[in-house]
């Protein structure tokens, strides 16, 4: 298994986890962007620099990726890919999406773009918080864990 990062727009914060955990259960960690990426010197950790365009690292993780994967990202149409190649993706704010959650989430967020088409403004996300950072700190633990077993 390996972890796949769709490194643009991972905070910082949620980096720093996980260049940790890969070294602590000396796991895979790849990080993909389409920018040159500062990865702390490790076996376990490197980055993919892909061409700038839309959806080229979404593309190159899915391409690259195998069933049993963990991809992080806030992408949810990524994160869909993800599912249907039975890989597992989890978001920045600890929450995984399933196969039993991704089409509500795909129609919540296709609702919500087409809301910002007509001009609503519907808003950014909230600021990733303390809480979120540990929720998503424990939600990688107990995957790795299980994975572990």
């Amino acid at each position: 298994m390996q972890i796949w990062v769709d490194a643009d727009a991972c905070p910082n914060a949620i980096k720093e986890i996980l260049f940790r955990a890969a070294e602590r259960v000396q796991i895979p960690l790849i990080l993909v962007a389409n920018t040159l990426l500062r990865t702390p010197p490790s076996q376990y950790v490197r980055s993919i620099r892909v061409e700038a365009g839309f959806n080229v690292a979404d593309t190159a993780i899915v391409k690259k990726m195998k069933s049993g994967d963990l991809v992080i990202t806030a992408d949810i149409p990524l994160a869909s890919e993800v599912i249907g190649k039975d890989g597992h993706a989890l978001n920045p704010r600890g929450e995984f999406y399933t196969k039993e959650n991704i089409e509500e989430r795909l129609s919540m967020r296709n609702f919500m773009d087409e809301l910002r088409g007509t001009g609503v403004n519907t808003g950014g996300p909230a600021t990733l918080g303390q809480k979120d950072r540990q929720a998503f700190a424990n939600q990688l633990d107990r995957f790795l864990a299980k994975q572990r077993k």
